[in-house]
């Protein structure tokens, strides 16, 4: 049998996402937060030394990296296109069996507002990309001048956005609402600015994000086309 000659080399990479262990430590990481070893193990619900051998492996593989502060090691995603390849897995996969109502609680929480990475994603992340599209702030995969003036008035380092070394504003196939959110740089700069502001705070399950009063007050004046100044709220 003649083998054809492939593009990438995909078996390592999927092998390592396959362990249930492992999915379960990236999953976790799609929040987009640096974690402790000691935090992951407890949410993939195995030992210390399990999850470290994981970690290890991953790393290895560069689906990690490792951040270091004085003596402690935090673990986070090695980069965004780790991210996608998640996400696009959890699109395809089913979605797992909710057999409490704690999970059922947690499972509506990710599907309102969730990070996806260091995006915004679920209902909240594809309205607001509706808003800005029907506010006539992108065209395509760019930022028309009253996107710019929109942006830079929330403080949207939009310039900024476009130099980063990954895409710039591209739609983002959200698993749960099977719509697009806003993904690339211009997602996390504005994502950033809405925890900046207070707008948006994480809850207590990772992941899940929840708007504050301060943030629906100051979305619904975005998009009235009123002028944010210092006394809109931000923490």
């Amino acid at each position: 049998m003649e083998h054809v000659a492939a593009d990438a080399d995909i078996a390592p990479v999927a092998a390592l996402i396959a362990d249930p262990t492992r999915a379960a430590i990236l999953t976790a990481l799609l929040g987009g937060q640096a974690l402790a070893a000691g935090e992951l193990a407890r949410m993939a619900g195995v030992s210390a030394a399990t999850a470290s051998a994981h970690l290890s492996r991953l790393l290895d593989g560069a689906l990690v990296a490792v951040v270091r502060q004085g003596r402690h090691r935090y673990y986070r995603l090695a980069g965004p296109e780790i991210a996608e390849v998640l996400e696009v897995l959890a699109r395809v996969g089913g979605r797992p069996p909710v057999r409490s109502l704690r999970q059922s609680r947690q499972a509506r929480m990710l599907e309102e507002a969730r990070t996806c990475y260091d995006h915004l994603a679920g209902r909240a992340g594809v309205g607001l990309f509706d808003r800005l599209r029907e506010a006539g702030c992108l065209a395509g995969e760019e930022v028309t001048p009253e996107g710019e003036r929109l942006l830079g008035g929330l403080g949207v380092d939009v310039e900024g956005a476009r130099r980063a070394r990954r895409r710039f504003a591209p739609e983002c196939l959200d698993w749960t609402e099977r719509r697009a959110h806003l993904g690339g740089a211009l997602g996390a700069a504005i994502t950033a600015v809405l925890f900046e502001r207070g707008w948006y705070v994480r809850g207590p399950v990772p992941r899940a994000v929840n708007l504050t009063d301060a943030g629906r007050e100051g979305l619904a004046a975005l998009f009235s086309g009123k002028e944010l100044t210092s006394h809109t709220p931000v923490t």
